[in-house]
């Protein structure tokens, strides 16, 4: 019996902050049980350069990120995805695109860290709060029992996970 590999997609509007942290905490929790992207719905053009530091803090790769259009994945030739996750209320209550493949989706809203205004410790301390928020959530995820798990059953385990 083979392992399956799972495609998930976090979503936020700039792609920039949450989305990223989000990526790079699945793709390390996940031990390669994953292929994890992240897109925004309205791209920033950059990753926040403390959403890198956030990652390097919490010792995962920092390489490779950058902020792009949930466009890219819908077009011919993208991954089919699994899992979809927005992570932003703005991403939540757009119109989102036909993701082909009917993913189960979920709403993991976290408070913008890139909108905190104040020192610069009190930025740092914000996205690396979004960040912890975002790990508990995903060691959540990945303590389901996926395969087991009917769709109905699992949309509701992920969309709890959310409330927490």
């Amino acid at each position: 019996m083979t392992d399956t590999t799972y495609n998930a997609l976090f979503i936020c509007t700039g792609n920039s902050a949450r989305s990223i942290l989000a990526e790079g905490l699945l793709n390390d929790l996940g031990k390669g049980r994953f292929r994890v992207f992240s897109a925004g719905s309205h791209p920033k053009g950059e990753v926040h350069p403390l959403a890198l530091a956030t990652l390097e803090r919490m010792n995962l790769p920092t390489a490779g990120y950058r902020s792009k259009s949930w466009d890219e994945f819908v077009a011919p030739g993208a991954p089919v995805f699994d899992f979809i996750f927005t992570v932003c209320d703005n991403a939540a209550g757009e119109a989102c695109p036909l993701w082909p493949g009917k993913p189960v989706s979920a709403h993991w809203g976290v408070p913008d860290p890139a909108a905190v205004e104040g020192s610069d410790e009190q930025q740092r301390k914000a996205f690396f709060d979004a960040a912890v928020t975002l790990r508990r959530r995903i060691e959540l995820f990945l303590s389901l029992p996926v395969k087991s798990l009917d769709a109905m059953s699992l949309q509701r385990e992920l969309r709890d996970i959310g409330q927490q």
